[in-house]
């Protein structure tokens, strides 16, 4: 590559010339190439210590003048051709120039402009792609893919210099961590490690320090753990390796690779070293740290942060903290923990000001809203830029939401009741009545019609006040009077101050008149419904009516969903459950519906409307529970894990226990999907979720911990899981909310409590103090961190069970062995992956988590043709793209242009495993219709179809009459789904699994065009064989007996019946008639005309003038022992010529077989006339035909094909093979390294 000139002034110091003229010098690093000894260990060494650009380009070109001392370097180069071709272009094109100035300086001057022309012409139209990166990572990221042979496709995160633990001996080199690798590279006097490790088979990463390591990074993978240390920011590499295997793991549960987030903000200018996509990754790192939070919508992207101090009116002091800025929120967080943290929307902001600044408050900006608060922040380091952003986000805010917020800002939000929603308000129920009509209960629902579409189901079932004592009606007003205190002191929704004393509330319940309205303002739910109007109304318009297998589950459960309830004991609150669940499976289709969703959705809806729990369970499956309600229940799983790790860290003596017990996973997913819905009396269990949403998963631990803590003595005494369970069990059912002002409702652990002593009833305000006393320092931040980790373990161990799953599936029917099946099963699934993270897998060939194990990771045919070069045992040299398409259509029986691991590894054991029949069988499919490309199916079809009408043919009258019986077929399979009578289904279905089994005999007959394209990938082959001319012997010979066999069988063909029944069974021996073939010149030339030209764009240009020669020679030479009648003799020259267009083939390849390599040239000279026949007949007759039985027979009379076919080969050290190569896809393979090890 050309360099921007850059002065040199010890020119030879580690460097040696090879080439020089008056102004250039060609140079190459000392050590490269062969030999170096000594010197070149130590320059080698000191090219990687100090990441020499020299490591990877190790020519130079250098300018030189004859008065000057000084250098100037001008090129690079990796290999010796790319830095010849510039050193040729210098010799072409300056050195005549540069002869005819007088001064050294006009010429230092000419070269240098010359050259930054050069690199500006190269650069345009890649600079508005690269820019971002700085010069130096540009190189280092060119270092990267030279060194480990990635492709362009491939982005470099971010490089560090460490050390490699080899044994006891640390080797230092450069760790580059690619957005889908880890790679490592040191080269220390003659010793080289090459490491290459993909983020989606690490499955665990730590950071410790050991005796033996100092502090260091261990990675570990299936096979090795590798350790890496001396970092200079240990912390920072080690954040973005969890974050690069976090997208990894992402990619494996929902197939997303990494996308760039294009919204995020770029900075105004670019950091030194540090790329565009760190950047975008640190900004993606604090922007999700900003929506868990503050519990943000999705889509919101933090702009920026900065600190400053807010006036908090509650306890007047100014609260030191950061203020972050979005697109839609102005967020507030303390330095110190739950001081305070504020949300505003810029919906509900009506004035933004910048007050006067005084040595007390500094820079001090106020914010009003149109709740009458005013928000005072000051300390701000830049005021005005800060004022100026949040006015460019309200004039969006503005425009996007002209009048949201007179319409959907709640009106009762100041009031004790629930009624919260924002367009379905009571008062003016028909303002949001759709235009549209559909059906009764739709219209009825949006018409406000329906009560559950403004109140909750415990409003319509309201508590019955004579079973409740006044004690209680006291109590639970008085918690009234406590909120109502709290919001006139710290401000009543969004904008509300939420402090410490927030949550001490919180944690001795919420009042059930409040509990919808703050459900939705601690989880977040009502910033997204009110940036929704009628978004839930439409999805309820648009799901009614719809089938799927979500709706079929919903019903399935919605009797199960708290039925002792007297809310779900009538058709309101199943109706209600009904259209918040199909909603949500309508919305979120990859979710659709998870069994536990019923249960929690229910709670929802006795204290939230229909709009509001459905946004409430938005916000739980979306954000709050991530993963969790999915097929695999990943994200339980993953907390399930967090819990055990908790368990053994906080409860070491019961941790054993429990898992010698295997209890953990028992119980945790029913206490985690439903939020000890399912196992905890309901009044007791709605407390834990009012927690929750507050305070989200953490509280689901703390409570969990302190359940297992209080049950130490009698679970260590446990002999068996299901003891266990039931000492449990009797504990949650008397768990009680002594303070509830709702009737007690029977719960279905009822039974459990039986026993001699009467049970200790548990109050559930004293088990969620205890939890927080007791495991208080349990921190979000270190869930999220410690949720990282047990991900990487879930997804490896669920990617484990899939492989075992398809494993077993597919070995039944194949012959290689269990472990193979394995190896086979990771490079098909790696190659999968690649295409999708390297940009050129197909959107139908994405991952569908729906569809079963076996059918979630396909290949197309690119991909496939990769895999068949290096795995299979029929190597074709350049036929083996040919080979591989005709292997693809044959195993891709859907037609849907995938195949997956199944039919993958059928064609890979026939080629392998099958014995000589099996074998040949594969080939000989390879050759027919199925296994043509469409261009050559066309032609075939429709010469098929001219020759039909044929009377005299036998072949198409069978073609048609197999034909006539697949349709009938497929007619009597389409009626046999309407009859009830499941005997005719059973009899089908035999039918179906007996025609599976395929006998030789049942294989169409060839025709010669075909089998001459057998013909020649059998040659390709035999190309490399040790035994090549003997198989070149014996191909020849039995090519020719099977020509004339076609013949023979050719002339019979035209006898009548009898005759040729008799005829068939010495068809091999006898001389065959010298008839002439019955065709006209008039059906010759229509034909020739209906029939497209073959394929032949994989023919060298010497075959085809060798076969023009040889097709000359043998028309006056040899007429193929056919008699003046034969065919061949009719042609005359150009007729030969034109007939090349065919579908011709010359039986010797000129890049495989020269003439003197085959002994008996008689045999040539017939094969090569039979071959000539054979295209004549391709042409003109399709009367020429060979069956499978014919090709097998001949086979076995010769002893070197069979030994070829029945030679046992191993698969196992090609897919080791393949596992090395398949990260190493670099286009380019002709730069110079020295070998990769490892």
């Amino acid at each position: 590559m050309w360099l921007p000139p850059e002065e040199v002034l010890l020119a030879n110091a580690l460097w040696v010339t090879e080439r020089a003229n008056p102004f250039f010098l060609l140079q190459r690093r000392r050590g490269h190439g062969k030999g170096g000894g000594l010197t070149g260990l130590l320059v080698g060494t000191l090219d990687v210590v100090l990441d020499s650009s020299a490591r990877v380009a190790p020519y130079r070109i250098l300018h030189q003048t004859l008065d000057s001392q000084i250098y100037w370097a001008v090129a690079c180069g990796s290999s010796r051709k790319e830095i010849t071709t510039h050193w040729e272009w210098l010799e072409n094109n300056l050195l005549q120039t540069l002869a005819i100035f007088d001064n050294a300086e006009d010429i230092t001057t000419f070269v240098k402009g010359k050259i930054h022309g050069i690199i500006a012409e190269e650069n345009k139209n890649q600079q508005p792609q690269g820019e971002e990166d700085p010069g130096k990572f540009k190189e280092a990221e060119l270092k990267m893919r030279k060194q480990f042979g990635m492709p362009e496709g491939e982005k470099l995160v971010n490089y560090y210099s460490c050390s490699y633990w080899k044994g006891r001996v640390p080797r230092q080199g450069w760790l580059y961590l690619t957005v889908n690798h880890l790679c490592f590279y040191s080269f220390l006097l003659g010793k080289e490690v090459t490491l290459i490790v993909q983020w989606v088979d690490v499955t665990q990463l730590e950071k410790n320090a050991t005796l033996l390591f100092p502090e260091c990074i261990k990675v570990s993978t299936r096979d090795s753990e590798l350790y890496f240390s001396m970092f200079l920011n240990i912390s920072e590499t080690f954040k973005l390796m969890e974050q690069l295997a976090n997208i990894a793991m992402r990619q494996l549960l929902d197939n997303k690779g990494f996308v760039e987030d294009m919204l995020l903000p770029k900075p105004s200018k670019p950091l030194k070293n540090i790329s565009a996509l760190k950047r975008d990754l640190d900004a993606r790192a604090k922007n999700d740290w900003y929506r868990a939070t503050f519990r943000l919508p999705k889509d919101e992207r933090l702009d920026g942060h900065t600190d400053c101090t807010l006036w908090t009116p509650f306890n007047k002091i100014h609260i030191l903290g950061q203020m972050f800025v979005s697109n839609d929120y102005i967020c507030f967080a303390s330095k110190a923990e739950e001081a305070c943290h504020l949300i505003i929307p810029l919906r509900e902001v009506t004035i933004v000001e910048k007050a006067d600044s005084s040595s007390v408050l500094p820079s001090p900006l106020s914010i009003s809203t149109k709740s009458k608060m005013t928000f005072l922040f000051a300390n701000l380091k830049d005021r005005d830029f800060l004022v100026q952003r949040i006015s460019d986000f309200l004039l969006k805010t503005s425009s996007k939401k002209p009048c949201s917020n007179g319409k959907t800002r709640k009106k009762s939000l100041g009031d004790q009741t629930c009624e919260e929603t924002p367009e379905l308000s009571p008062s003016s129920p028909l303002e949001v009545s759709p235009a549209s009509p559909f059906n009764n209960q739709l219209a009825n629902f949006c018409a406000d019609k329906v009560p559950t579409a403004s109140h909750g189901l415990l409003k319509l079932f309201g508590t019955n006040h004579e079973n409740i004592s006044e004690s209680h009606w006291a109590k639970e007003k008085m918690k009234e009077e406590s909120w109502n205190i709290h919001f006139f002191e710290y401000g009543r929704g969004m904008c509300m101050y939420r402090t410490a004393k927030t949550r001490e509330l919180v944690l001795k319940g919420i009042p059930e008149n409040l509990r919808g309205e703050l459900w939705l303002l601690f989880s977040g739910a009502w910033n997204e419904m009110v940036t929704h109007p009628g978004y839930y109304a439409d999805l309820v318009e648009q799901s009614v009516g719809k089938y799927s297998l979500a709706t079929e589950e919903i019903e399935r459960d919605l009797h199960r969903s708290m039925p002792e309830h007297p809310a779900f004991q009538n058709e309101l609150g199943i109706a209600a459950l009904r259209r918040v669940l199909t909603a949500y499976a309508f919305r979120n289709p990859t979710i659709g519906y998870c069994q536990a969703m019923n249960i929690v959705t229910s709670v929802l809806l006795l204290y939230c409307n229909e709009e509001e729990a459905f946004w409430l369970l938005v916000a739980l499956c979306e954000r709050m529970l991530p993963d969790y309600y999915n097929t695999r229940v990943v994200g339980a799983l993953v907390d399930q894990g967090i819990f055990e790790e908790l368990t053994q860290d906080c409860l070491p003596h019961l941790s054993e226990k429990m898992q010698d017990l295997g209890v953990i996973s028992s119980i945790s997913l029913s206490w985690f999907l439903t939020l000890f819905l399912s196992v905890m009396p309901f009044e007791s269990a709605v407390v834990i979720v009012d927690c929750f949403f507050y305070e989200g998963i953490k509280v689901i631990l703390q409570v969990s911990l302190a359940i297992l803590d209080a049950n130490m003595d009698k679970l260590l005494n446990c002999s068996d899981e299901g003891e266990a369970m039931t000492v449990l069990g009797r504990y949650l059912d008397n768990v009680i909310n002594r303070h509830s002002v709702s009737p007690p409702i029977p719960h279905l652990h009822a039974l459990l409590t039986s026993g001699d002593e009467p049970p200790v009833q548990i109050d559930i305000f004293q088990l969620i103090k205890t939890a927080y006393e007791k495991f208080s320092h349990l921190k979000a931040d270190d869930i999220e961190q410690m949720r990282f980790k047990q991900r990487l373990k879930v997804i490896h161990s669920l990617e484990d069970t899939a492989k075992r799953s398809v494993v077993r599936a597919v070995s039944g029917d194949i012959g290689f062995s269990m472990q193979e099946l394995e190896d086979l099963y990771v490079v098909f699934k790696a190659k999968h992956l690649m295409s999708c993270y390297w940009g050129n897998c197909a959107a139908a060939s994405q991952r569908d988590q729906s569809l079963p194990y076996l059918e979630q990771y396909r290949i197309n045919m690119e991909q496939f043709k990769d895999l068949f070069a290096s795995l299979t045992p029929w190597s074709c040299g350049l036929h083996t793209p040919v080979l591989a398409e005709r292997m693809f259509h044959v195993l891709d029986e859907n037609k849907d242009s995938l195949i997956n691991f199944k039919e993958f590894a059928t064609g890979m054991s026939g080629m392998y495993h099958g014995d000589l029949t099996e074998k040949l069988k594969l080939l000989y499919k390879l050759h027919l219709p199925p296994a043509l490309n469409p261009e050559e199916a066309e032609s075939a079809l429709e010469a098929t179809n001219y020759f039909t009408d044929d009377k005299t043919t036998e072949e198409p009258a069978v073609q048609e009459d197999k034909t006539s019986r697949e349709k009938n077929s497929k007619e009597q399979e389409e009626k046999g789904t309407s009859p009830q009578d499941y005997r005719y289904h059973l009899r089908m279905w035999a039918k179906e699994k007996d025609s599976k089994k395929e006998t030789i005999k049942d294989l169409p007959k060839m025709s010669q065009e075909q089998f001459i394209e057998l013909c020649k990938t059998l040659y390709n082959m035999f190309s490399e064989d040790p035994v090549e001319q003997e198989l070149y012997h014996a191909i020849a010979t039995v090519a020719s007996l099977l020509l004339r066999i076609g013949e023979v069988g050719k002339k019979f063909s035209h006898q009548p019946t009898k005759k040729a029944v008799d005829c068939k069974a010495n068809n091999s021996q006898d001389v065959p008639s010298e008839e002439e073939s019955p065709t006209s010149e008039q059906s010759q030339n229509s034909t020739v005309e209906r029939y497209p030209q073959a394929n032949t764009e994989n023919k060298a240009s010497g075959d085809v003038q060798l076969e023009k020669h040889q097709q000359e020679n043998q028309i006056f030479v040899d007429g193929g022992g056919e008699g003046p009648g034969s065919p061949i003799q009719m042609l005359s020259d150009d007729e030969t010529k034109d007939d090349m267009s065919m579908s011709s083939y010359s039986m010797v390849s000129t890049g495989s077989l020269q003439c003197e390599d085959i002994a008996d040239d008689t045999v040539l000279v017939g094969c090569e006339a039979a071959s000539s026949v054979a295209r004549y007949g391709s042409t003109i007759d399709t009367d020429w035909s060979i069956s499978f039985e014919q090709i097998l027979a001949s086979v076995l009379t010769e002893t070197a094909l069979v030994n070829y076919f029945e030679k046992k080969i191993d698969i196992t050290q090609k897919i080791k093979e393949q596992k090395k190569v398949e990260r190493q896809c670099s286009s380019s393979s002709d730069y110079e390294l020295s070998s990769v090890s490892g």
